[in-house]
């Protein structure tokens, strides 16, 4: 019992973190606002699903699947960025 609350806790705190990177990727248009949003909405997702299932298992390799997938995108955004095409530049 006491660990579905703190998985829901938990999973609302990502969902918060998500509505708030999104708002700065609104605000300022960078595309790593973006990827922290998505991996924030991955990982209360994850979360979210944990609570669902009967023994949730932090150490299955869906679990782990699922960041990756997150950090992938933060990792993509921040090669975009540093890596990516010049604007105007010389």
């Amino acid at each position: 019992m006491f660990d579905a609350f703190l998985l829901g806790a938990i999973s609302m705190a990502s969902f918060a973190a998500c509505a708030f990177f999104l708002r700065f990727w609104k605000e300022a248009g960078d595309f790593v606002f973006l990827a922290f949003a998505v991996f924030f909405f991955i990982e209360g997702v994850n979360r979210f699903a944990m609570v669902l299932v009967a023994r949730p298992n932090e150490g299955s390799p869906w679990v782990y699947v699922a960041r990756l997938i997150g950090l992938v995108f933060i990792l993509a955004a921040i090669l975009r960025k540093n890596y990516g095409t010049k604007r105007g530049g010389v």
